[in-house]
């Protein structure tokens, strides 16, 4: 009988965005990059689409990608961000796609996902039919066709979702084998019961539902998929393929389908180098023809189901509880926390059911103002969160108002549908997920919360944030310090709070160090400048002006003044108040300026408390990302200055230290060793960073390091470095058969080998792979043609492959 092989992985990231900012603030904890989602798109996402396959020797032989043979689904938020940030991961995913239905009898690889991650069966069915909804037509909006399948945040099932997923033409979900309850062979009466996990997995099943709607399950192999993600078994790719075909019987008579089902982050993030094993499996298992690979929906039209189930209610793959682990102390937790509790999670859920209850109740009564139907209107949402336009925007009113819009009601309408889109959001899984209350995802889904609640008290103008913060009193924290919801969200969520003041005051502060003021985007808002004045004096400055701030999402404007000092380094005072007239301002602004230039910066202070209050604001009060720069920029000279007398000292005593060491075989004093360690990293970084290398500097430099046994800093050299290459490497597009250009980076190449850094060769790699084929056809011809140069070039172009670790004679077959 034929053998399917199928590997599911579902790739997905909390939403990490700011809720008021609409993106990822900088976060520390993922450095060397930007923040987690940075990070993992490199150790994972990038990968995948570009994995290497190596020889015997460690070379590389062929890069593959992996989403084009294995099923996969995305989080919508997730390629959201990836869109945006990490475009070129994201188009080799849809290519992946495109890739695979012509491999699999026309069926792409990608399966849809309920929209944010929300636990189905903890949510009511119009968030269960929104989730549904959006998560279809974000994924028709990226792949260009409607989804077969459909995943549900942690397997969560309930018949009710179940129902909703046919409804919407969903064929196919995939769930572990534990949630199967019952099965019996389509035509007959008795049921076997399967609790327990001990459902065979190699078939599709049908599930009949009451609604008289159908749908198909697939049940993964459990104990395969428990050994990817958890026994190390991606260490070793000859591993991998050897399991998986160990969950073939020749007991069965049908055409088995070997499953599994992981986080996607498994294959790169969890396990470094996870993606090659998994590459290596995939071509073990086609070039020995041990089982063909196969997507669910091919194996779905090729062999329908012959047995039914029954899934059990309520049932999930991450939680033997049930679904406890969201709304319980049901004993699952990440472990390595004796002692602690999540009592609070119960307490969190009932004071958001709670919020949605009396969110819904606005947003119904408030939106049949101006819209037919309030929740279609919502469901139908999901076109302006994929386009933001103003066309869609107006198309959006044109199909749901019920009589002309004014840009007041568009406003209005807008902030109720933010309201709901955050309170979907709140209720992503990994909120409940973890140990503590105030940890960083928990605190994710009280910012959402908190958001909410500032649409819901701008649109209706009552006071709900009290009663909220009340409720959140019961949901106690492990930690001493937090005590309690209530104080959590005081801690993390009021000081996050963003309204258009505080953007202006951003701009307002900012601006103070920036030449081009006129017009800005800062995140998801706009500002624009209807006046501004600068003056300096020494160290010191004064910025006034008045802007206007508009939010990108509900578009909601505002006009501002500000009026702000800078008497050096980090000393920022300011004031930002809202625009009363322009007499007023005038005012403001002439008694400031004369203060400024009588140097009475006291009186400037005492004049912003009449003008604005007595809230100041200063660089504590920038974005995140904003203030790392400005900051960065304060501190630049000093560190320069540190640089320079380090510098000093190395080069005053690198003889007498050399003696020390060399000839009277003493230890290099550790001060010494700090000075060298600056100096030598310094020097490295900036050679790199000339537009002429000194090759020779480049040398001297390297020895140095050996001699004094000092560790390149391996972020920021490394960074430097590879910068330089790759911008060489990408003019190889156009310049392929250019041979001194060939020498120049090999010789480049040469010298990056010695340098006292681990150098990420990845993207150069991929380049060279990349250029190989045009390179091949043109240099084929043009050697036939007799062209001694192509000769050249060829042997070139081989070198530069053997130090880009590939082997050549598999890579370049035609030469």
């Amino acid at each position: 009988m034929q053998r399917y092989i199928c590997i599911h992985a579902h790739f997905y990231q909390p939403p990490r965005e700011n809720p008021w900012l609409e993106a990822v603030e900088i976060q520390d904890s993922a450095a060397p990059y930007h923040d987690w989602n940075e990070r993992i798109t490199a150790e994972c996402y990038a990968p995948n689409a570009a994995s290497r396959i190596l020889d015997g020797k460690g070379r590389i032989s062929n890069i593959v990608s992996n989403y084009a043979r294995i099923s996969f689904n995305f989080g919508p938020t997730l390629l959201s961000w990836m869109e945006k940030y990490s475009p070129d991961a994201y188009q080799a995913v849809l290519q992946a796609d495109k890739r695979s239905a012509e491999l699999y009898s026309g069926h792409g690889n990608a399966i849809a996902q309920v929209y944010n991650h929300m636990i189905m069966p903890l949510a009511d069915s119009r968030d269960k039919r929104t989730q549904v909804k959006w998560g279809l037509r974000d994924f028709e909006y990226r792949f260009k066709r409607p989804p077969e399948g459909m995943w549900l945040a942690e397997t969560a099932v309930d018949n009710e979702t179940l129902n909703i997923l046919a409804e919407h033409g969903i064929k196919f979900t995939i769930l572990a084998p534990r949630q199967a309850a019952k099965v019996r062979k389509i035509g007959t009466g008795k049921w076997k019961d399967v609790s327990g996990g001990v459902i065979d997995p190699a078939r599709a099943y049908l599930c009949k539902l009451k609604s008289g709607r159908r749908i198909n399950i697939f049940f993964y192999d459990g104990p395969i998929s428990q050994a990817v993600a958890f026994e190390k078994l991606l260490d070793r790719g000859e591993d991998f393929v050897n399991r998986l075909l160990s969950g073939f019987t020749d007991i069965r008579k049908w055409p088995q389908l070997l499953h599994i089902a992981t986080d996607g982050e498994t294959y790169g993030h969890h396990h470094r180098f996870g993606d090659m094993a998994l590459a290596y499996a995939l071509n073990h298992i086609e070039a020995n023809g041990t089982a063909k690979l196969t997507n669910y929906g091919e194996y779905l039209e090729k062999h329908p189901p012959t047995h039914e189930v029954q899934v059990f209610e309520n049932s999930s793959w991450s939680c033997i509880h049930g679904i406890e682990r969201w709304k319980s102390n049901c004993g699952c937790n990440s472990g390595g926390r004796p002692g602690w509790s999540q009592e609070w999670r119960g307490p969190l859920r009932e004071s958001l059911d709670w919020l949605r209850g009396q969110l819904a109740f606005r947003f119904e009564h408030k939106a049949k103002q101006y819209v037919e139907n309030a929740w279609k209107a919502r469901d139908d949402f999901i076109e302006v969160i994929l386009d933001r336009s103003e066309k869609s925007v107006d198309d959006y009113f044109k199909r749901h108002s019920k009589k002309d819009m004014s840009p007041d009601g568009k406003v209005l309408m807008l902030k109720m549908l933010e309201m709901q889109r955050h309170t979907m959001l709140m209720y992503t899984s990994c909120g409940w997920f973890f140990d503590e209350l105030s940890g960083i995802e928990t605190v994710q889904v009280l910012q959402y919360a908190g958001r909410a609640v500032q649409l819901s008290e701008d649109i209706m103008q009552d006071n709900l944030e009290g009663a909220f913060m009340k409720r959140l009193s019961t949901a106690k924290s492990n930690l001493p310090e937090h005590e309690n919801g209530t104080v959590i969200y005081k801690k993390f969520v009021k000081p996050a709070l963003i309204d258009l003041k505080k953007v202006a005051a951003h701009y307002a502060v900012s601006s103070v160090f920036e030449e081009d003021v006129d017009e800005t985007g800062i995140f998801s808002y706009t500002v624009r400048n209807e006046d501004y004045r600068k003056i300096t004096a020494g160290i010191a400055a004064l910025a006034i002006g008045r802007t206007t701030v508009s939010s990108n999402i509900t578009r909601d404007s505002g006009d501002v003044s500000f009026c702000v000092l800078h008497l050096g380094g980090h000393a920022v005072n300011g004031g930002v108040g809202a625009y009363f007239g322009e007499s007023l301002y005038r005012s403001m602004k002439e008694e400031m300026i004369r203060a400024f230039e009588k140097g009475a910066y006291a009186d400037i202070v005492r004049l912003m408390d009449h003008h604005f209050g007595t809230h100041n604001y200063s660089l504590i009060n920038l974005f995140r990302d904003r203030q790392r720069k400005i900051l960065e920029h304060l501190i630049a000279g000093t560190i320069e200055d540190f640089v320079d007398t380090y510098t000093s000292i190395y080069d005053t005593n690198r003889i007498l230290m050399g003696f020390i060491l060399e000839e009277a075989g003493m230890p290099v004093p550790k001060a010494f060793r700090a000075a060298a360690e600056l100096t030598l990293n310094t020097r490295l970084k900036n050679a790199f960073s000339e537009e002429e290398l000194d090759v020779d500097g480049i040398q001297e430099l390297v020895r140095d390091f050996r001699r004094w046994n000092i560790s390149a800093d391996s972020p920021e050299i490394e960074l430097s470095v590879r910068r330089r290459f790759e911008g060489m490497m990408n003019r190889l597009n156009v310049r392929p058969l250019d041979f001194s250009y060939l020498l120049e980076i090999e010789r480049l190449l040469e010298l990056i080998k010695l340098l006292p850094a681990e150098i990420n060769y990845w993207h150069m790699q991929n380049i060279y792979y990349k250029t190989a084929d045009a390179f091949v056809r043109d240099a084929s011809l043009k050697r036939a043609q007799g062209d001694e140069e192509a000769s050249r070039c060829i042997d070139a172009f081989k070198y530069l492959g053997e130090l880009l670790n590939f082997n050549v004679s598999a890579i370049l077959k035609e030469l």
